[in-house]
């Protein structure tokens, strides 16, 4: 019996209008947060959500790299097609990226792309070190989300057959430390589609924002510093 988890409600997404504020305050702030979080190092891949590309990932990955990470986008286009499709590429992209570095990667994905990271890291944990999720549905199918009949027509993929897939891979837990940052007024993914009540030791820290501001707000970016920094063996946080 599939889990009645439904879209968020109607007046959070009138709260996405405040990407534009969030985006300009983390602007003006950086230079300050870079002061008050741990540094680190090693490679980190950030993974865009639904539709998009690397395009909307870029501050957060200038971000990581002035902290000391090599942080790099996933480099495959626009995140559109059926998602077991491009978990081979990800897996190939992560060898090569293991091959060059001492350090495992992390793995940085927003919304589709954090389901993503989530389903590498449980095929592959010998090339995962961590996840972190950034407002990322890993409950309820498509239905915990307002964007679930575009995921549909995009993917040609039907609600039940995504339900019944998530399903099947659930029943391996994810072995690699996981954090899940999600917003309780998020516009765009319900709050209980991103609570994972399956995976051992996952971490949830709740940021109050937008959708699109999980990859463009203050206190997201110090949480996901101090994430990595619990698993890439960085300094002590400076705040």
């Amino acid at each position: 019996m599939r889990e009645t988890i439904g879209p968020p409600p109607g007046f959070h997404l009138l709260l996405e209008g405040r990407l534009a504020a969030e985006a300009w305050r983390v602007m003006l702030q950086l230079p300050l947060l870079r002061r008050q979080v741990p540094g680190g190092s090693g490679p980190v891949m950030v993974l865009p959500g639904f539709l998009a590309d690397d395009t909307p990932t870029w501050l957060l990955r200038q971000f990581l790299q002035s902290l000391g990470y090599d942080a790099s986008g996933w480099g495959l286009g626009q995140n559109r097609g059926p998602m077991l499709g491009y978990l081979p590429r990800i897996v190939e992209r992560l060898e090569k990226m293991r091959a060059r570095s001492a350090a495992l990667p992390s793995l940085v994905g927003w919304s589709r792309g954090g389901v993503m990271a989530r389903e590498v890291a449980r095929d592959r944990p010998d090339l995962v070190r961590s996840v972190v999720t950034l407002g990322s549905p890993v409950r309820g199918g498509v239905h915990g989300t307002r964007v679930g009949a575009w995921v549909t027509r995009a993917t040609g993929i039907t609600a039940e057959q995504i339900s019944r897939i998530v399903a099947e891979r659930q029943a391996r837990p994810i072995r690699v430390p996981v954090t899940a940052i999600y917003s309780p007024t998020d516009g765009i993914v319900s709050r209980e589609a991103c609570l994972d009540d399956l995976t051992p030791g996952i971490v949830h820290e709740a940021v109050d924002c937008s959708h699109m501001g999980l990859v463009a707000h203050v206190e997201v970016y110090r949480r996901i510093a101090r994430a990595l920094a619990r698993h890439h063996g960085a300094a002590a946080d400076a705040s």
